[in-house]
C-alpha cells in the first residue's frame, strides 16, 4: 500500500499544527489553494480537527499530528 496524494495532503496540513500547546489551532484559507482547503475537510470529516477549515485538534487528530511529525522527523 502507498500513500496518496490526498493521504500526503492530509500529512502535510497535519505538520502544521504546533504540538508544543493545545491551545494554538489553525485555518486554512481559501487562498491556500484548493488541494489544501480539501484536505482540511478531509481531516475534518476523519474527526481528527474540530472546524472543516482547520481549528484545533482533537485528541485523535493530536496523535495522528504527532505521528506524522515524527515521521516527517525521521525521513529528513
Amino acid at each position: 500500500m502507498s500513500y496518496s496524494n490526498n493521504i500526503i495532503e492530509e500529512l502535510n496540513v497535519l505538520s502544521l499544527f504546533n504540538l508544543n500547546t493545545d491551545l494554538e489551532g489553525i485555518k486554512v484559507h481559501s487562498a491556500a489553494g484548493e488541494v489544501k482547503v480539501l484536505a482540511a475537510q478531509r481531516l475534518f470529516d476523519k474527526g481528527l480537527t474540530s472546524q472543516k477549515d482547520g481549528g484545533y485538534l482533537t485528541s485523535l487528530g493530536r496523535t495522528a499530528a504527532e505521528h506524522a511529525q515524527g515521521l516527517l522527523q525521521i525521513l529528513k
